[in-house]
């Protein structure tokens, strides 16, 4: 996700007077330009950090949603608004068959080693972002039997 696409569409949702979007888009761009700049990369804000910001804020808000009392309806409701507004925005998640594919053409050598400790700790940074923990973790299982 572009970080200027963003920040059209906070804009967008201000001009139409949509409090909640407007809310939850504001939330994106101000964690977006927290992590920027505390990687020093202040005036050039990467895709990257956009989707990694996008994705931490998704768990933050998932984990509110399900902690959320049932007798709370309010904020279940604005959680859930904001949990959906997030996911509209979320990177696209590898499928465990585009996982199996990428590691067995990429890490041939490596699987053959059946090292599940190795392969994860090797493959993690490079598909961090790109695929869930959970899929990936599978998928090394079922290529280490």
């Amino acid at each position: 996700m572009q970080f200027e696409q963003l920040q059209k569409d906070m804009i967008a949702a201000m001009k139409e007077r949509n409090k909640v979007r407007k809310d939850a888009i504001s939330a994106l761009v101000s964690a977006a330009k927290k992590v920027a700049i505390d990687e020093g990369t202040r005036d050039n804000i990467s895709e990257e950090i956009v989707d990694r910001v996008i994705l931490k804020e998704i768990k933050t808000v998932k984990e509110q949603l399900d902690s959320c009392p049932d007798s709370r309806e309010d904020l279940r409701q604005e959680y859930q608004a904001r949990y959906d507004i997030f996911q509209e925005y979320a990177p696209k998640m590898m499928s465990a068959e585009e996982v199996e594919t990428f590691l067995t053409e990429k890490y041939a050598d490596l699987i053959a080693q059946k090292n599940k400790g190795l392969i994860m700790k090797t493959v993690m940074p490079e598909l961090k972002g790109k695929a869930e923990g959970s899929v990936i973790n599978q998928v090394v299982a079922k290529l280490c039997q």
